[in-house]
């Protein structure tokens, strides 16, 4: 018996104990037992780092801090310093 099927019994007689012994339902355990296992595993393989990749599968250098060269806007940039445009008075009015 491999590792993986002796993990799925333990899992399906812990499930059937935990349930009350039940009689007829050995396969709901074996099926969810098989689900517990499997979402064990990708637990797993999630942890496992992964050498990142590019499209031609060159390796991705890592990025490197930049000075940010951008300027701030201040408040004289949008405007308060000028004079407002106010509309002309139509003509014949008082």
């Amino acid at each position: 018996m491999d590792d993986n099927e002796e993990r799925v019994r333990q899992w399906a007689y812990k499930l059937w104990q935990e349930e009350g012994c039940p009689e007829g339902r050995e396969a709901v355990h074996w099926d969810k037992a098989r689900e517990l296992v499997a979402i064990e595993d990708n637990q797993r393989s999630t942890m496992i780092p992964v050498k990142e990749r590019g499209p031609e599968g060159e390796p991705i250098e890592e990025a490197k801090i930049q000075k940010n060269y951008g300027e701030f806007p201040t408040l004289t940039d949008q405007g308060e310093g000028e004079e407002p445009h106010r509309p002309e008075k139509p003509s014949g009015s008082t």
